[in-house]
């Protein structure tokens, strides 16, 4: 199985890739992960409503672009709305997607969130949190949980629950 993180915008502060490699780094022999940074849509100084569906519009076009239709290749999205799982829960489901012989594209959104075509499209709609994270921040605890659910799922000693 294979892991493509679909994120709009690639400005990150170096403490957050710092973190991210890190993860990425450690979740590899378990978990082929790519990440593919889309552009954000630009931005006026004091949008409208109709800008930020737009801008919703936009980056929805970009990540359903991206997201490989052809393969087996899952649409998972993250969305405040969406189920929360737990740690043990986030393991079985990717344990799920490996005996299904499918890949997974997870999404993080824009500033202004996702477009309901994609959100129309996903197949999981997953909420880290109740709590808003910056952007950048979500890489880092979405790689880090993709890690813990893995090291479950192959027996590593990294996650110590319950």
């Amino acid at each position: 199985m294979k892991a493509r993180i679909l994120t709009i915008g690639n400005k990150t502060p170096d403490w957050v890739q710092t973190g991210f490699n890190e993860y990425h780094k450690r979740i590899q022999p378990m978990l082929s992960t790519e990440v593919v940074e889309l552009a954000a849509a630009k931005r006026a100084k004091n949008p409208s409503d109709a800008n930020l569906a737009q801008y919703r519009e936009t980056e929805g076009q970009a990540i359903l672009a991206a997201h490989n239709t052809s393969g087996r290749e899952q649409l998972w999205v993250l969305d405040v709305k969406g189920k929360m799982l737990s740690t043990e829960g986030l393991a079985d489901k990717l344990a799920d997607v490996m005996q299904q012989g499918d890949d997974i594209a997870l999404v993080i959104g824009g500033a202004d969130g996702v477009s309901p075509e994609v959100l129309a499209k996903a197949d999981v709609k997953w909420s880290l949190s109740a709590l808003t994270m910056p952007h950048p921040l979500v890489r880092v605890v979405l790689m880090e949980q993709l890690y813990r659910a893995m090291s479950i799922n192959h027996n590593h000693p990294y996650h110590r629950g319950n």
